[in-house]
């Protein structure tokens, strides 16, 4: 199964790191993957978020998500609803001495042919796509978010 996880720690308070994570439609300014994202309602259990995500050759590739799981200050998941994966997004959230530390992670069940030849593309994608979790860094420290 890819996955992928990052951890930072964000120089800024709580509630202000989550509110950003929590509204996924920020995620097309800090996530390379993400072409176009829209809401569909305030973040909230059961809000749904239209998204067209980069695939092969560059051609958009329709990946909605749903938010399944969402505590306050502490965790957002969202689970993939439309396209050809049906990635597990999970933010975690913690305050530590001088901020908050963010935990930015990506899985996929694959089967079939699928696994067989999606496997090693879809977990280099992962993993490229936590490591923006420093973009996200960059803008809400320098006041960019």
């Amino acid at each position: 199964m890819p996955a992928a996880s990052r951890t930072v720690i964000i120089a800024r308070p709580l509630d202000e790191v989550f509110a950003f994570f929590a509204d996924a439609t920020n995620s097309a300014r800090w996530r390379t993957g993400v072409k176009a994202i829209t809401a569909e309602g305030a973040p909230a259990v059961g809000t749904v978020y239209r998204q067209t995500v980069s695939g092969p050759g560059g051609r958009g590739i329709p990946a909605d998500v749903r938010i399944t799981e969402y505590v306050p200050n502490e965790k957002v998941v969202l689970n993939g609803i439309a396209g050809p994966l049906r990635p597990t997004v999970t933010y975690t959230f913690a305050a530590v001495p001088g901020g908050t530390e963010v935990t930015f992670s990506l899985a996929a069940e694959l089967s079939g042919l699928k696994k067989l030849l999606m496997n090693g593309p879809v977990q280099k994608t992962m993993t490229a796509e936590v490591s923006g979790l420093e973009r996200a860094r960059t803008l809400l420290e320098t006041g960019a978010a």
